[in-house]
């Protein structure tokens, strides 16, 4: 499994492309700019987990789902006694884990590990933590694998599990041309074509979205839920400022089919260079997004 395939961080990647599709080459270095964007979030997040009272125990961590391995090499920051083990389904990402791990002297540390999940949930092994970061809505059946975590977590181990928060927003709702409310209605096609992979998924089962219930239902004990904002007001620069190009750039292409005239007209004048009310340009960019981190543990063995 790679959440990556067709998914990236931003939740706005087309969900038709095939990982034999992709120049990993290209998307690679893109999905590195992407997590270490959010690194902020990610960070927060990580450091909540690691001031939990398990945290001295945790010797062994499973990242799924861990792309170019930007997360991975943070988790062996946070955690400095344990070993991390990146788990993808695409090779390219894990030869760019490996690398990034050598680069920040932690190759000692971070392992990696090729794997379609469920199937081969079992060459993972035990875990103090398992991360899971907007990887598990890319299995059909989300409670099966949950239970599969389950499963290998030692005693008093912890699930953090990434999924839900807020869609990012990058430009107020009227932005002087078009329609306005062109983000929200970006995000509606966003949801329906987030529904149909779903529904392709091989065994896709429908669940309602609550995940400390679903957690409950696999035999571990949510430990709490937390939201962690990315806050970088206008005028967004550099980095920041090319992803939201690069970003509307998809949306342009990946719901082509769907996009009233009116806003594929106004997608093309935001995307038009060097434009002054284009997003290379204008002063009223920024970027606000909301991760959301579910936290449920194995309990620990009682003492006899």
């Amino acid at each position: 499994m790679s959440k990556h395939t067709a998914h990236g961080h931003t939740h706005a990647h087309a969900h038709a492309h095939r990982t034999e599709d992709l120049d990993w080459d290209t998307v690679g270095p893109s999905l590195e700019e992407e997590a270490e964007l959010s690194r902020p979030q990610y960070e927060a997040a990580a450091r909540w987990i690691a001031e939990l009272p398990e945290a001295q125990h945790v010797r062994r961590v499973l990242d799924v789902g861990s792309g170019p391995g930007v997360v991975s090499c943070l988790l062996a920051e946070v955690f400095p006694a344990a070993e991390i083990v990146a788990v993808d389904g695409t090779p390219a990402l894990l030869e760019r884990t490996r690398a990034r791990a050598e680069r920040h002297g932690l190759g000692e540390r971070v392992r990696t590990v090729h794997a379609e999940l469920p199937k081969d949930l079992g060459k993972l092994g035990e875990a103090d933590l398992i991360w899971a970061g907007n990887s598990l809505h890319h299995i059909g059946d989300q409670r099966g694998l949950l239970a599969g975590f389950a499963g290998l977590l030692r005693p008093g181990g912890v699930v953090a599990l990434l999924e839900g928060g807020l869609a990012a927003r990058q430009l107020p709702r009227d932005i002087g041309i078009g329609r306005p409310g062109l983000e929200a209605r970006l995000d509606a096609l966003h949801a329906d074509r987030f529904e149909d992979m779903r529904a392709g998924l091989p065994d896709s089962t429908r669940e309602i979205e609550d995940w400390s219930a679903l957690l409950t239902a696999v035999g571990l004990a949510p430990q709490g839920t937390r939201s962690f904002l990315l806050d970088l007001p206008a005028p967004l620069t550099g980095v920041a400022r090319d992803r939201t190009v690069t970003e509307f750039a998809r949306r342009r292409e990946a719901f082509a089919d769907r996009l009233t005239a009116e806003d594929a007209a106004t997608l093309d004048r935001l995307l038009e260079p060097g434009a002054p009310e284009g997003l290379g340009l204008r002063p009223d960019l920024f970027l606000l997004s909301a991760r959301t981190v579910h936290l449920a543990r194995r309990e620990p063995v009682a003492a006899g």
